[in-house]
């Protein structure tokens, strides 16, 4: 910088030839130079200043930005930020209702390569295979060969299986810790925990998630780090559960069934004690989801909750139930049935064009009339029997906590004619879950109130609102109890000797995917409820196209398929759940009293 001097000699010379002071040129300079510096220093300050502000205008929209982040997202937990620690956070246990384990986790390792620093690719192939027999051994010998850098060749390996690899000795084969989820009861109750899987993966970590079932629906509470030590409880009985798989098994084969299912719910708590579908799965290696087909063919459906049925005549204890709490009918109202019902431009008939005449009520229980019950629904009227189911829950998915229960939504009539209330009286026009029956049935024999069923152990009982009053629920199970304990009830093959069995039968055709039924396809049903004089419990017991063949003819109706097999489930299981049989008297005919 050129700075111009204070006294310049020639203004200096100048001014004093004029006579002027010299000395004013000075302080004219002096005064002009800090006036410069003043200026350049202003200039400098304000765009430091300027600076400073744009800085601060950042800084504050930035944080300002990422509070309205924060308040529009989800709140979570906070985390630690070590790398990997939220991955192994340690899933907790699941377990019966008796402190059983059910599912846990197994510590295990993982097998991956670095093809780049292998000594014997080819080799280390060969034996890759011997080891395990799936891999496909071209495939290896190309990544191996190739320019790959990493490559996943097992999630999850057993210490035998590490063992060998580790003796093949070669530096570009590792292992990384892993944590597996396990199911100790291999099939048992696979449809309820569902299983797990891997989500995301690190070499020396691995996040276990749920991918069905209790798993997946419980699967925050499940990796919850403050819940780890915690198990999550079911109200699932192990012994009753794998004694209702076994029997259930045992009884689809035998009656020819495609599947099956099996429900045992407390009455007053809701809780699900056990709950089967066939066929199953193993969870320790569940099987794809399938792409095409039929989704009922494949053992991930569960049809105690996912299958939608019509279940027939099980839905007629509903129409009297409902009947008698209205004051329409008494149990032993008479009712024609032997006249022709027509509704809407349809005939009503009975099973195998039968003419039962003159019933009671119960009898029309008993013997399953479709036009006793189909009169007595239109008493009711559409609308309140709509309500009535309604209340029951028959019109939504059920809320049992696993995640396949919210796919099986009812298909209800759109518009609930007359000619819907007489077909739904018995069970046809509607179509629910064996879950949804369970239910239903659960009112019946608590004394009138609604439940949610559950598959968390409750402390005591849950009871909903009151649907009908204690005297109507006590008239409806003496009349599911001379259905199976009169010669001519539909359900006289589901008497279990000391334990009172009341329940309904229900044979429903099997609806073809491309609309109309099939002529010899059914879905079977079998709804009870014991011990009858003070039940503790309901037994839903389902079969997937069964037919009985140890006649001259198949037989294919719930009598001779699904009652059979519902009352060998109770025979097993009513005493390992702690219930005396009570010994009924006998008639004393023949035996002459003396006295001494």
């Amino acid at each position: 910088m050129i700075r111009t001097p204070l006294r310049p000699l020639a203004r200096i010379l100048d001014a004093r030839a004029k006579g002027e002071n010299p000395d004013k040129i000075e302080r004219d300079n002096i005064r002009q130079r800090h006036e410069t510096m003043r200026d350049r220093t202003r200039i400098r300050a304000e765009g430091r200043l300027l600076m400073l502000g744009v800085m601060f205008f950042l800084g504050f929209s930035t944080i300002g930005l990422r509070m309205g982040v924060i308040a529009q997202s989800e709140p979570a937990e906070p985390r630690t930020s070590l790398a990997g620690a939220q991955i192994v956070a340690q899933r907790a246990d699941i377990v019966d209702r008796k402190g059983r384990v059910l599912a846990t986790n197994l510590e295990t390792h993982s097998l991956y390569a670095q093809p780049r620093h292998m000594i014997d690719p080819k080799g280390a192939a060969d034996k890759l295979v011997a080891i395990f027999p799936d891999l496909d051994h071209a495939r290896l010998i190309k990544d191996f060969t190739g320019d790959r850098k990493f490559l996943w060749i097992k999630k999850r390996i057993s210490p035998e299986q590490k063992q060998a690899v580790h003796d093949i000795g070669d530096p570009g084969l590792l292992f990384g810790p892993r944590e597996m989820r396990l199911y100790p009861n291999g099939r048992l109750a696979a449809h309820v925990l569902g299983g797990a899987g891997f989500g995301r993966e690190g070499v020396h970590a691995a996040e276990v998630i749920g991918v069905a079932g209790v798993e997946k629906y419980f699967d925050d509470r499940l990796r919850d780090p403050a819940q780890g030590d915690k198990p999550l409880q079911l109200s699932i009985d192990l012994t009753i559960q794998s004694a209702i798989e076994r029997v259930l098994y045992g009884g689809m084969r035998l009656m020819n069934a495609k599947g099956a299912a099996a429900i045992l719910m407390d009455v007053h708590t809701g809780e699900v004690i056990a709950i089967a579908s066939l066929p199953d799965f193993d969870p320790n290696d569940r099987p794809r989801p399938p792409t095409s087909g039929d989704p009922s063919d494949s053992p991930l459906f569960n049809r105690a909750v996912q299958g939608v049925y019509e279940l027939g005549s099980t839905f007629k204890i509903f129409a009297t139930a409902q009947a008698l709490e209205l004051g329409l009918v008494s149990t032993s109202s008479i009712i024609d049935t032997g006249q022709p019902l027509r509704v809407g431009g349809y005939s009503i008939n009975e099973f195998e064009r039968k003419n039962y005449g003159k019933l009671d009520v119960s009898s029309i229980i008993m013997k399953s009339s479709n036009r006793g019950t189909g009169r007595i629904a239109l008493m009711i009227g559409p609308k309140r029997q709509k309500e009535f189911l309604g209340a029951l829950g028959m019109f939504e998915a059920t809320p049992l906590e696993i995640v396949e229960a919210k796919g099986g939504k009812p298909l209800i009539p759109q518009r609930w004619t007359d000619l819907s209330a007489v077909t739904i009286s018995y069970g046809h026009g509607i179509s629910n879950t064996p879950m949804h029956l369970a239910a239903g049935y659960a009112a019946i024999a608590n004394g009138g109130y609604t439940i949610k069923p559950t598959l968390i152990k409750q402390d005591g009982p849950q009871y909903g609102p009151r649907i009908m009053r204690e005297n109507v629920a006590r008239a409806s199970r003496d009349m599911l109890r001379r259905v199976v304990s009169d010669p001519d009830g539909t359900a006289n093959f589901g008497e279990v000797p000391g334990y009172g069995v009341a329940g309904k039968t229900g044979t429903a055709d099997k609806p073809k995917p491309s609309g109309g039924y099939y002529d010899d396809k059914v879905i079977n049903t079998f709804a009870s409820m014991f011990p009858v004089d003070n039940p503790k419990y309901v037994l839903i017991v389902t079969l997937d196209e069964p037919v009985e063949t140890s006649g001259k003819k198949p037989r294919r109706t719930a009598g001779w398929t699904s009652v059979p097999v519902a009352a060998e489930i109770i025979q097993r299981i009513a005493p390992l759940m702690g219930l005396r049989p009570k010994i009924e008297p006998q008639p004393t005919t023949g035996i002459t009293l003396t006295s001494n």
